[in-house]
């Protein structure tokens, strides 16, 4: 009720204002971006028909509220849960607890909320996420006991070693997995008006890493398919479909590659001095923002952590550490309704694999260590995800990978525990070497993620379909 009135007042008073004095298209902008800042979304429409009418010529404005709303309405669908059903989850989850104790994981940011419209709403992976959390921080022992996380682990680790043992002085790729693999994506029935084309950009394989080679074509679900060049920071296969009434409209695509590990032991690397005036070290120092930067939280924490006679493996080595004994992993919000994700991860003190690594790059790029991003997918037998890491460039040694989020695997040998510092499986399907980067053939309107890319991006002349419009599969076939 009271946001109804909220709106009804704006309109009158906008109405008035056009029999007197408009509040001019900058006024109005800021009163949707304050409108925005304060969780205020249902009013946010009512505002942006008031600038589209009465400034049809404001493209850049218009163009910018448009966004907002986007932004606003992948909120409220991350934001979903309201306080009956959280405590319905809770209870199912948690078991037993008293009011008391749902404050105090609110207070500690454990169980995460917004104001939306003057109700509180929970993310909807905030119960999830409290069970992750409370693990972390109560069962640490258990945690980083040799036996810990059970059968997944305890794979890990035994690939690692053999990786390891693989591995000779020149630390070349070893071990390839050859996977077959099936991507379908499945637009939902008439959210696109019947004969309008929808346009697909689907997930393909990266060609100029030594760790994926011989990747092939099998086939595709339309024949006028396009293979973006490889020199994409998102590698994709583009394809077209009319929408048919009443129907789903499915894209698939399929191909075969092989999958290499990699390790470079740390006992052996001989690492000199950068070169600062390289092409290598300008580029992957400096920020990128909004999620690679050097903000004065990140500097800080980076200087604590580095030691004044570090060489650069012992800096990466020492950040890695205060990552995977402070940031534990937990379910993220959607990307692009993050303005900083480093700031994020800080402040609540969680973040998945994308945002621990973002949160790394910033620290070792403000450092002078070059970074770059690397994600796709991980895609071990029975436990294939969604996944980001990054590689780390050694002056002598060239791109060394690093994992945050799979962190130190505790064993009797410090080489399987560190294993993920300076090396990588092979169960790997690397889709991206970059962040934000632009797409072959170019996508005209908002990606559903701006910054990275592995579940795929789907328009229209109408505009972006957002990920609750639409559905990825992915099918593996281990040879």
């Amino acid at each position: 009720m009271k946001n109804l009135l909220l709106i009804v007042f704006i309109t009158v008073l906008m109405a008035c204002q056009s029999c007197l004095e408009k509040p001019g298209p900058d006024k109005l902008y800021s009163l949707i971006e304050k409108e925005f800042n304060c969780g205020n979304m249902s009013i946010l429409p009512v505002l942006s028909d008031s600038l589209r009418s009465s400034w049809p010529d404001q493209k850049e404005l218009i163009a910018r509220t448009d966004s907002i709303l986007q932004i606003a309405e992948r909120i409220c669908i991350d934001f979903s849960l309201d306080e009956q059903k959280v405590l319905t989850y809770l209870a199912q989850t948690i078991g037993g607890f008293s009011l008391e104790q749902k404050q105090e994981w609110e207070d500690n940011n454990w169980l995460e909320y917004r104001i939306i419209d003057g109700k509180k709403m929970y993310f909807n992976r905030a119960v999830s996420n409290l069970y992750l959390l409370k693990s972390f921080h109560e069962q640490r022992a258990e945690r980083d006991s040799l036996e810990a996380s059970g059968k997944w682990m305890q794979f890990r680790k035994r690939h690692a070693w053999s990786i390891i043992e693989a591995s000779d002085e020149n630390s070349k790729p070893v071990l390839p997995v050859e996977m077959k693999v099936k991507y379908t994506l499945t637009v939902q029935p008439d959210v696109v008006p019947e004969g309008e084309i929808i346009r697909c950009w689907l997930p393909w394989p990266k060609e100029n890493n030594t760790r994926q080679r011989n990747i092939r074509f099998i086939d595709a679900s339309v024949d006028n398919y396009i293979i973006s060049p490889d020199t994409m920071i998102h590698r994709s296969i583009y394809l077209e479909k009319k929408a048919i009434i009443n129907k789903p409209t499915v894209f698939t695509a399929s191909f075969s590659y092989e999958s290499y590990g990699q390790y470079f032991d740390p006992e052996k690397m001989i690492i000199s001095p950068y070169d600062k005036s390289s092409v290598i070290y300008k580029e992957y120092t400096k920020e990128e923002p909004p999620h690679i930067v050097f903000s004065d939280r990140v500097m800080s924490l980076a200087d604590s952590l580095a030691g004044p006679g570090d060489n650069s493996f012992q800096t990466v080595r020492k950040i890695y550490y205060w990552v995977n004994n402070n940031i534990p992993w937990a379910g993220a919000l959607e990307y692009s309704i993050m303005p900083d994700i480093p700031g994020y991860v800080l402040s609540n003190m969680r973040g998945d694999c994308g945002m621990q690594t973002f949160l790394i790059m910033s620290m070792l790029r403000y450092l002078g260590i070059p970074v770059r991003w690397q994600s796709g997918w991980m895609v071990p037998p029975g436990n294939k995800n969604l996944h980001d890491w990054c590689e780390v460039y050694f002056e002598g040694l060239g791109w060394i990978p690093l994992d945050m989020s799979y962190g130190l695997h505790y064993s009797i040998g410090e080489r399987v525990k560190e294993f993920y510092i300076s090396g990588i499986d092979s169960y790997r399907l690397i889709v991206n070497d970059g962040v934000s980067g632009a797409f072959h053939p170019v996508k005209k309107y908002l990606r559903s993620e701006p910054y990275d890319f592995q579940r795929g991006e789907v328009e229209w002349s109408g505009g972006n379909l957002y990920f609750d419009k639409w559905d990825y599969e992915m099918e593996i076939e281990y040879k």
